[in-house]
């Protein structure tokens, strides 16, 4: 499993990818709580499009994974 920085830094400017909690090694609420800031401000080097997938994770709704665009060559 890779690093965000390291996920990021893989994909060329404009790709499109996947992130997920198990990719980062995060618990699903942890990952949830990170993605809805990614959605305001931005993630580092990309953007989260279209629709997140949840999943219910003891009762509730929970962001499982997210489809993100590299915005910059740079991070």
């Amino acid at each position: 499993m890779a690093s965000l920085e390291e996920l990021v830094k893989k994909q060329k400017a404009g790709a499109q990818f996947v992130i997920s909690a198990p990719m980062l090694k995060m618990r699903p609420q942890e990952f949830d709580a990170l993605v809805k800031v990614w959605f305001d401000d931005g993630g580092p080097g990309f953007n989260v499009v279209g629709v997140p997938h949840r999943a219910v994770i003891d009762g509730e709704f929970l962001i499982s994974r997210v489809t993100a665009i590299r915005t910059t060559a740079e991070l």
